[in-house]
């Protein structure tokens, strides 16, 4: 059986300016997936920066609210709500609330940084 605790998972700022934890990756533990899976935190009223993946995301929001971009379109978003992100989309989310934005990021295939362009 494997279990890891988000609280031993490393924080760092991801490229989009989110404080990421990886929590599952294919390279990274000795796991048999084609995903991988990671805890997102976009303080209040911050936005990440633009971005897009060669492959699929989907973001499942945890706690918070905010206003989610996927190219020209843009919905309102909340906790209990899951985001599918397409292939090459130009994506970001921004944190309307007064509390921490917590969602969890499925990529799939497996996030790579070569597969990730920043746009700001």
């Amino acid at each position: 059986m494997w279990i890891k605790d988000l609280d031993h998972c490393e924080e760092f700022i991801a490229g989009d300016d989110s404080i990421l934890r990886e929590i599952l990756h294919p390279d990274k533990a000795e796991l048999k997936l084609g995903y991988s899976l990671a805890h997102a935190v976009v303080k209040p009223r911050m936005k990440t920066f633009q971005h897009r993946l060669k492959t699929s995301e989907v973001y499942y929001l945890l706690e918070g609210e905010g206003v989610m971009y996927i190219d020209d379109e843009s919905q309102p978003v909340h906790s209990g709500q899951a985001v599918y992100i397409p292939p090459q989309s130009v994506q970001y989310i921004h944190n309307t609330g007064t509390s921490d934005l917590k969602f969890l990021c499925i990529v799939d295939p497996a996030w790579r940084p070569e597969d990730e362009e920043v746009l700001e």
